[in-house]
């Protein structure tokens, strides 16, 4: 349901308006000057205000100003018994939707709200694309693991239930959440998301549930918090072993009761809201370890959702790396060759989905070639321009490929891992800091390369 803001000093007109829009399906907030008015919008949700020009205390054109100035979104149509052309020119440079003259017609003010509400849904539905269009392609796969990702986002995104999304760095775990999202019936509402690794320790509860003007040192005016931000769509919160536990019990308290205070306030405000959280740690050992609470553990994880790295779904990487090379042709068509993708697919990727779909953008502008070679593809991932911090160096691939062509998949995939282990060591002089940095891996899991393949210091 639309709501709608109706901002009159006139309790007649203020009457009438909520009557004929409540009879048109509309959730109607009545304020009778603008100070009034501002404070609701600061804690309601509203789509569309009707503001009279003439107001007590604060009048209406610098009340169309503060509306604009901090809520892009919301629209306006001006009201006026004293109209001009000058002051409909003024309030639609200003920003307004619309003007009407008073006495209002019934008929005119139905029809300016359906059209401003039409903008409103217009402009939802637009940011909803591009948030759907923002590589949704990252959830693609015809791996037997993402068929089971995509059937339980399917299945989750039908209730209010919370979801815990887990994997790795760059797997797509909140594209996964911006699925449930948008194919729940809370796809109307918005989609916040939190990163609370990004937060500072001290601006969490802030940022989570606002504050009230003075409630510290840099709170210059009230704010609202993601939760009341998240009203009637859903609250993505990612990197949610990174809070801190004082935050903890008060999400904790927030999912149990849908209820928060911001934060130098005693008002206790309501919001309907579905939480996802997202994790690339290990909540169990995170709760053993004495830094992450089970019983929101527990409120989190009623429907836990795991996404696969890159490594586990390899029969993925040919597909994704077309789809990736698709969107960087620019209309050329642009293809792979067979020794290429074999190369990529035998990479292991330590970023995942995000890694390939950068190295696919970055080859895309460095490589005029029309179909992508394995001597390209094996250039630039080990040195010339990949971007992994060390220097590039002639490629000698072209002698190399024939023998990894003569060995069977699994053989070659490893006899190139021990090759480009062997390639990246010389560089960085077998320092172990260096060379992991430069491959993006952790250096324990490089050491257990070197002790995989046997590699010893000056090979």
């Amino acid at each position: 349901m639309s709501s709608i803001l109706v901002i009159d000093d006139e309790p007649g007109i203020r009457s009438t308006v909520k009557d004929i829009l409540e009879d048109e399906g509309y959730q109607v907030l009545l304020a009778e000057d603008g100070p009034i008015g501002l404070d609701i919008l600061q804690r309601e949700s509203v789509d569309l205000v009707l503001l009279d020009v003439w107001l007590p205390r604060m009048g209406g054109i610098d009340v169309l100003k503060a509306i604009k100035s901090s809520y892009v979104g919301i629209e306006v149509i001006v009201v006026s018994g004293h109209a001009s052309i000058d002051l409909a020119v003024s309030a639609v440079k200003l920003g307004a939707f619309d003007f009407i003259e008073k006495p209002l017609s019934i008929d005119r003010l139905s029809t300016a709200v359906r059209n401003a509400q039409s903008l409103v849904k217009l402009r939802a539905e637009n940011a909803r694309l591009k948030r759907t269009a923002v590589e949704v392609d990252d959830i693609l796969g015809v791996s037997p693991l993402m068929h089971e990702v995509r059937t339980l986002i399917e299945q989750s995104a039908k209730s209010d239930a919370r979801v815990l999304i887990t994997g790795d760095n760059g797997t797509g775990k909140e594209l996964a959440a911006r699925r449930i999202h948008e194919l729940s019936e809370r796809s109307e509402g918005p989609f916040i998301a939190v990163n609370c690794a990004a937060i500072p320790e001290t601006l969490i509860e802030s940022e989570l549930f606002g504050h009230e003007k003075g409630s510290f040192t840099d709170a210059v005016s009230r704010r609202k918090g993601k939760f009341e931000l998240a009203h009637r769509g859903t609250l993505f919160l990612d990197e949610i072993a990174d809070m801190s536990l004082s935050a903890q019990a008060k999400v904790l308290r927030a999912i149990q009761e849908l209820r928060f205070e911001r934060l130098g306030s005693e008002e206790t405000l309501e919001s309907d809201v579905r939480v996802i959280a997202a994790t690339n740690k290990d909540l169990r050992e995170e709760i053993a370890q004495g830094r992450f609470r089970e019983d929101l553990y527990f409120r989190l994880n009623v429907i836990p959702l795991r996404m696969p790295s890159l490594r586990e779904r390899r029969e993925d990487i040919a597909l994704l790396a077309r789809v990736f090379l698709d969107k960087h042709a620019n209309g050329a068509a642009r293809s792979i060759e067979a020794e290429a993708m074999a190369i990529l697919s035998a990479h292991e990727w330590p970023g995942n989905v995000r890694e390939l779909k950068n190295f696919i953008e970055r080859i895309s502008v460095m490589s005029d070639e029309s179909s992508l070679s394995a001597t390209t593809i094996a250039h630039f991932l080990n040195g010339m321009g990949g971007g992994y911090g060390y220097a590039a160096e002639p490629a000698h691939e072209p002698c190399e490929l024939g023998e990894l062509l003569a060995l069977r998949l699994s053989e070659a995939r490893e006899e190139f891992e021990r090759r480009y282990l062997l390639h990246i060591l010389r560089k960085m002089q077998y320092n172990i800091a260096k060379a992991a940095e430069a491959m993006g891996v952790y250096p324990s899991n490089l050491h257990a390369k070197i002790k995989k393949f046997g590699i010893e210091a000056g090979e």
